[in-house]
């Protein structure tokens, strides 16, 4: 989606937004915008993490199963 926008529409996006909420309130929103990503990012991460811990302390179903064919015998 965004690599079709590029410089010339990087540019224009750019000053559109400075018209609408001017200088002053430029830094604020890069900031939010900034912290909103980091978090995002962070969630995705831990979101990652999670289920490739859930995927580590799945039982092996075949040993499980030798293990009760074993007692069984």
């Amino acid at each position: 989606m965004l690599s079709n926008i590029g410089i010339p529409g990087l540019i224009l996006i750019l000053v559109i937004a400075l018209i609408i909420f001017g200088p002053s309130k430029l830094p604020e929103i890069g900031r939010a915008f900034g912290r909103t990503l980091t978090e995002f990012k962070s969630a995705t991460r831990e979101l990652v993490s999670s289920d490739d811990e859930k995927e580590e302390k799945k039982p092996n179903l075949t040993a499980v199963e030798k293990e009760v064919d074993n007692k069984i015998v």
